[in-house]
């Protein structure tokens, strides 16, 4: 499988084509969170998370017979649904280089809702400097092995650098307050 990115501008351009009735109708899948859906996406997607994304159900949805496009907030998330769709056998998927942000950079249309909820990358942020802190304060004042705490969590930061692959971000990402859109 190749890893297929297209411009948001060429995904866009595709999109009025088939408005125009020029090409047939295209597939636009946010696999974001609900809550990050609800407040900003591109103008003609469609919220399938990816934490409960099926390729065998999308493209047996789809609107469109050519290919599907997977925009996330920057990339990574969309490249994990590649991924996914790859593995169902479904492979003319391509994610839109630089996702969401890179989509309103370019001036597109977005269409930006009421949501209250942090990203979910800053909700990452902020859990684990509280872990870290948390595990500072109970190894000096309760017990010293409670420092593994913060070297807990700082192993972890490294493996979702190195990896891309993010256990607390997955977590967070079903907690309730991220699943109402």
């Amino acid at each position: 499988m190749t890893a297929r990115t297209v411009s948001p501008e060429e995904v866009f351009r595709a999109a009025r084509a088939a408005e125009a009735g020029s090409s047939p109708p295209i597939d636009l899948i946010d696999v974001r969170t609900p809550a990050e859906f609800a407040e900003v996406h591109a103008a003609g997607a469609r919220s399938v998370p990816l934490d409960a994304l099926d390729p065998s159900a999308v493209i047996a949805t789809r609107r469109g017979a050519g290919d599907v496009y997977v925009i996330c907030k920057t990339g990574a998330r969309a490249a994990k649904a590649r991924e996914k769709f790859h593995a169902a056998g479904f492979d003319d998927v391509c994610s839109i280089d630089g996702g969401t942000v890179g989509w309103a950079a370019a001036g597109l249309p977005v269409v930006r809702g009421e949501s209250r909820v942090i990203s979910l990358e800053r909700q990452v942020r902020i859990a684990a400097g509280g872990l870290v802190l948390l595990g500072v304060v109970l190894g000096w004042w309760v017990h010293p092995l409670l420092y593994a705490l913060s070297g807990l969590i700082g192993a972890g930061l490294i493996v979702a650098g190195v990896t891309d692959w993010c256990g607390m971000g997955l977590l967070l990402a079903n907690m309730r307050w991220n699943r109402r859109g």
